[in-house]
C-alpha cells in the first residue's frame, strides 16, 4: 500500500491546534467569500483536501467558479499559485521544465516548470494526452520532480487542483482508474442557486473582476507556515475504534456491491480517514464522528469505484450506487 499523502509530526496540545485550525477555517473562507458567491460546500472540501495533504479533482461545467475558487483559496492562505491549462499538444517538460542554453555563461541551466510552486492549478487536465499526465501525476504521488538526472523536492504545500468538464469528451483523454484513485477528493460543482446567481450578476455590475482579486479584498487569512502547522493538528484528532472499523466497512462494501465491477482498495480508506480527521479539526473538535465520514465518504470514494455493465445498463451513477452501499453498513452508536 502506498504512504499516506503525509506524515504529521506530533503535536501535543490538541486544545490548542483544534482551535488553530478552526480559525484558519473560519479566516480562509471569509476571504474567499469576498469573491466566491455560494459553493460552500466545495470550499469547505477544497480547504479540507489542502489541510488533508492531498490533491484534489473539481468537476464542473465551464463557468462555475472552478479556477476561481482555487485563485481565491490560494491567495487567502499565503501561497504560491500557478495555472496551466492542458492542451493535446502540452508535452512533460511544459510542466516540469527542461534544461536551456544560456547565452551568457555559455551552459545548459535548468529552467525549472510551473510545477515548482505551492498551489497548482491543472486546468482541464482530460485534454492532454496520458504521457503528459503521467509526469504530473507522479510528481503528486511523489511531491519530487526527476529532471536531467537530479530529483527535485516540490514545496511541502504543493498540492494539485485539477479540473475537468463532466459533458465534454470530443478531444479529452480521460483519467485511467489508477491515477484516479490518486486524487484524495473529487469535488462535483454545480450551478449556483437562483439568489446566488443573481448576487454573482449583482457583483459584476459594481464592477468585480474575477482576475484582480487584490482589488476585490481577498488577503491571505493564514501563512503557509500556520497552514502546515494545521496539518500537523491532525494527529491530534482522535477516532475511536468503532469510527476506524466503520471506515473500513464502508470501503470493504464497495467491493462486495453486485453493482460495483471495481471497488475502493486500502488508499481509499487511508484518504477517508484522513479527510475525516481534518474535516472535524476545521470545524473545531478534536475526534472524528460518523457524520464527518459520511460527508466524505462521497468525495473520496465514488471516482474511484467502476459500475458493473448491469448497473451501467440500468443508467445507474456512481453517486447512486455509493449511496445504497453507505446505507447498507451500520453506523456506529
Amino acid at each position: 500500500m502506498n504512504a499516506p499523502p503525509f506524515s504529521p509530526p506530533p503535536f501535543p496540545d490538541s486544545g490548542n491546534a483544534v482551535r488553530s485550525a478552526n480559525a484558519i477555517r473560519e479566516g480562509v473562507l471569509a476571504e474567499v467569500r469576498k469573491a466566491v458567491v455560494g459553493q460552500d460546500e466545495p470550499l469547505e472540501l477544497m480547504l479540507c483536501g489542502l489541510v488533508a495533504g492531498g490533491h484534489i479533482l473539481l468537476e464542473g461545467v465551464p463557468g462555475v467558479a472552478k479556477t476561481l475558487m482555487a485563485k481565491a483559496l490560494s491567495r487567502s492562505v499565503g501561497a504560491d499559485f500557478k495555472r496551466i491549462q492542458f492542451t493535446p499538444d502540452l508535452m512533460p517538460a511544459d510542466i516540469l521544465g527542461t534544461s536551456v542554453f544560456d547565452l551568457k555563461s555559455q551552459a545548459f541551466v535548468l529552467a525549472r516548470g510551473p510545477i515548482f510552486t505551492d498551489l497548482l492549478l491543472a486546468d482541464e487536465i482530460n485534454r492532454a494526452p496520458a504521457k503528459t499526465q503521467s509526469a504530473l501525476l507522479e510528481a503528486m504521488q511523489e511531491r519530487a520532480v526527476s529532471l536531467e538526472g537530479k530529483n527535485l523536492q516540490l514545496s511541502p504545500m504543493f498540492t494539485v487542483f485539477a479540473t475537468q468538464n463532466p459533458v465534454e469528451s470530443e478531444g479529452t483523454y480521460p483519467l485511467p482508474e489508477a491515477q484516479l484513485d490518486r486524487f484524495l477528493l473529487k469535488i462535483d460543482v454545480g450551478y449556483p442557486a437562483p439568489e446566488e446567481e443573481d448576487a454573482i450578476l449583482d457583483s459584476v455590475h459594481r464592477g468585480f473582476d474575477s482576475g484582480d482579486l487584490a482589488r476585490a479584498g481577498v488577503n491571505a487569512a493564514v501563512t503557509k507556515d500556520g497552514l502546515l502547522q494545521a496539518r500537523a493538528a491532525l494527529s491530534a484528532v482522535n477516532v475511536e475504534q468503532p469510527v476506524l472499523s466503520y471506515i473500513r466497512k464502508l470501503v470493504a462494501a464497495t467491493r462486495g456491491s453486485p453493482n460495483i465491477r471495481l471497488g475502493a482498495g486500502p488508499r481509499a480508506g487511508v484518504h477517508l480517514l484522513l479527510a475525516s480527521k481534518a474535516l472535524a479539526a476545521l470545524r473545531g473538535r478534536d475526534f472524528v464522528t460518523p457524520d464527518d465520514v459520511r460527508f466524505l465518504v462521497g468525495p473520496v470514494l465514488r471516482h474511484r469505484l467502476l459500475l458493473s455493465p448491469d448497473a451501467e445498463l440500468d443508467g445507474a451513477t456512481p453517486a447512486e450506487v455509493l449511496r445504497e452501499v453507505v446505507q447498507g453498513v451500520e453506523v456506529p452508536r
